[in-house]
C-alpha cells in the first residue's frame, strides 16, 4: 500500500524535538516545543495534581465510560474558570462545556461542529499563528484566510491593521483568536482592545473562536480571561477551546474543553445536542483521569489555592528567564535591542532571530529554536542561560 507513497513531512515543532533527542551534544538546549520546564529542566507534576490523584485513587470505584460531554462537575468548574463564578453566562445557563482530548481536540471538535452548520464559511487565523491551527481547520474542510496581527518592526500588536482586517470578515465566517499569550509572538491585546474587537465581531456578525491554551501564564487566571468576558458581554454566539496541559502540567493526560456560548439557555441546549453528536462519531467519550483531576482541584478550596500558588511560580519563573535573557545579551555587548522580550507574555517570544541564525544555533551549538525565531522561554534555566546568551551573542556580534 505504501510503496509509491512519499513519507509525510515531520511536524515543524514535534519534529524538532525528535532531532533534539537524537543530538549527542551534551550542551544541547531545546527552546522549541511548547512544554513548561522547571529550573531543573524537567516538566514537573504539580503537587496539587499529586494530591488530587491520591484522593481519586483511594475513592475510585469504576472505570466505566464518562458521559459523552464528560464529568458534569468538570464542565461546571471549567466554566467558573473561564467566566468567573458569578458570571451572567453561568447564571443564565447559556454556555455548555464538553471535556475534549486536549486543546487540540477541542479545536478539532469545534471545527467539525462549525463545518456542519457553516459549510461555506472561511476560518480566519492571525498572521502569524500556531502552526497546527492551519492543519486542524483545513482537515475539518475549511478554507483559511489570514488577518493582520503582528508588527515585526515594533515587535507588538499592529492593532490598526488588525481592526482593518477584521472589518473585512464576512458575516458567518469564523475568526480564530488567541485569548492570551499569543503563540508564537507572545504579544497580546489589552482589555480595552478586546472590547473593541468583541464589539466589532457583534457588529459584523462573524463567529469568534477563542483558543485559550495558556490561562494563568500571562498575568493571572482572572486577568487573562478578559477576552472571554468581553465576548460574553456582547451576548453573541462564540466558542472557547481550553487546554489544561500547561497550567496544570497535564500534558500526557490530554485534558481540554470546548465551551459553546449562545445568546440564550434554550439555544445552548440545542448546541450541546449537536456537540455531543459530533463527539460521538470522533472519540465517543473523553478520557477520564485528567478531567477528574482538574475538577477535583478546582472544586476543592485547599487544592485550588495550592494550584494558584504553583501556577504563580511557573509564571514568575518564565518572566525571570525573559529578564535574564535580555540582561545576558546586553552584558555581552549585543547591539540589537531585545528589551521587547520582557514585555511579552506567556511561554513564547518572537525573538527576532532570523532563520539563518536559527539554523546556525542548531548546527553549531545544538540550540533548537522553531523556524521564524520563536523561543520557548520555559526551556531556559540558570544552568543553560549563559550558554544560550553566549551563542546568540557570538552569531550576532560576528
Amino acid at each position: 500500500m505504501w510503496q509509491k507513497i512519499e513519507a509525510a513531512p515531520a511536524d515543524s515543532i514535534l519534529g524538532l524535538t525528535d532531532a533534539f533527542r537524537n543530538d549527542p551534544n551534551p550542551q544541547k538546549v531545546n527552546l522549541g516545543v511548547g512544554v513548561y520546564k522547571d529550573e531543573k529542566g524537567t516538566t514537573p507534576i504539580l503537587e496539587c495534581v499529586k494530591a488530587a490523584e491520591k484522593i481519586l485513587l483511594s475513592e475510585e470505584v469504576t472505570k466505566s465510560y464518562l458521559p459523552i460531554s464528560g464529568d458534569p462537575l468538570y464542565g461546571r468548574e471549567v466554566q467558573k474558570l473561564l467566566f468567573g463564578a458569578d458570571s451572567e453566562v453561568i447564571k443564565t445557563g447559556r454556555a455548555v462545556t464538553a471535556h475534549a482530548p486536549g486543546g487540540t481536540g477541542a479545536l478539532r471538535v469545534g471545527g467539525e461542529l462549525l463545518k456542519k452548520f457553516k459549510p461555506t464559511a472561511k476560518v480566519w487565523i492571525s498572521n502569524p499563528t500556531w502552526a497546527n491551527h492551519k492543519g486542524i481547520f483545513t482537515t475539518a474542510g475549511f478554507e483559511l484566510a489570514t488577518y493582520d496581527y503582528y508588527n515585526p518592526t515594533t515587535k507588538s500588536v499592529d492593532f490598526e491593521a488588525l481592526i482593518a482586517s477584521l472589518e473585512t470578515v464576512p458575516s458567518g465566517d469564523i475568526v480564530l483568536l488567541h485569548a492570551c499569550c499569543h503563540n508564537p509572538s507572545g504579544v497580546d491585546l489589552n482589555c480595552e482592545q478586546w472590547k473593541i474587537v468583541a464589539a466589532l465581531g457583534k457588529e459584523k456578525g462573524w463567529i469568534a473562536f477563542l483558543d485559550f491554551a495558556y490561562q494563568g501564564f500571562g498575568d493571572g487566571v482572572n486577568e487573562d480571561r478578559c477576552a472571554v468576558e468581553e465576548f460574553a458581554a456582547t451576548g453573541v454566539d462564540f466558542f472557547v477551546a481550553s487546554s489544561f496541559s500547561k497550567n496544570f502540567g497535564l500534558y500526557n493526560e490530554r485534558c481540554g474543553a470546548l465551551t459553546v456560548v449562545s445568546p440564550s439557555a434554550k439555544e445552548a441546549v440545542v448546541a450541546m445536542s449537536h456537540l455531543k453528536a459530533t463527539i460521538r462519531v470522533i472519540y465517543s467519550n473523553p478520557p477520564a483521569h485528567g478531567g477528574l483531576v482538574v475538577a477535583l482541584i478546582l472544586s476543592d478550596e485547599e487544592l485550588h489555592k495550592q494550584w494558584l500558588a504553583e501556577l504563580t511560580t511557573m509564571r514568575e519563573r518564565i518572566k525571570a528567564m525573559r529578564e535574564a535573557l535580555v540582561a545576558g545579551l546586553v552584558k555581552r555587548g549585543v547591539k540589537e535591542d531585545f528589551s521587547y522580550i520582557t514585555s511579552q507574555r506567556g511561554m513564547f517570544s518572537f525573538s527576532g532571530l532570523s532563520d539563518s541564525i536559527v539554523k546556525w544555533l542548531r548546527d553549531n551549538k545544538a540550540i533548537y529554536v522553531v523556524g521564524g525565531g520563536r523561543i520557548n522561554l520555559a526551556g531556559l534555566t540558570s544552568s543553560n542561560i549563559d550558554y544560550v546568551c553566549d551563542a546568540i551573542a557570538e552569531v550576532l556580534n560576528a
